[in-house]
């Protein structure tokens, strides 16, 4: 998700649909895709680091990019979207789906 236009628009519409739709706490599945980079992705498993999360990485055909899911129990919106944030802000390159 490199940042979008109006990433504050964006992370409020997150939000309310995140309250509207789930039961908090509850368990959230963040996805990245990022160029194939030991330490891009060692950055970005610490960044979940400690959590409790289940990360799974599988690489892409060519091994150019890799994927990375990573699943943990998350107290409610406002934890998601500080995540997404900091992973924005500490991971060049990062794509969130």
């Amino acid at each position: 998700m490199s940042t979008p236009p109006n990433s504050d628009e964006f992370y409020e519409k997150l939000k309310t649909q995140l309250q509207e739709t789930t039961t908090w706490p509850s368990e959230y599945l963040y996805k990245f895709i990022i160029k194939t980079d030991v330490h891009k992705i060692a950055i970005l498993e610490a960044i979940f680091d400690n959590m409790g999360a289940v990360i799974n990485t599988t690489g892409s055909k060519n091994g150019n990019y890799t994927s990375i899911s990573i699943n943990l129990l998350m107290k409610d919106p406002d934890a998601v979207i500080e995540k997404y944030l900091e992973v924005t802000e500490k991971v060049d390159g990062v794509i969130s789906l």
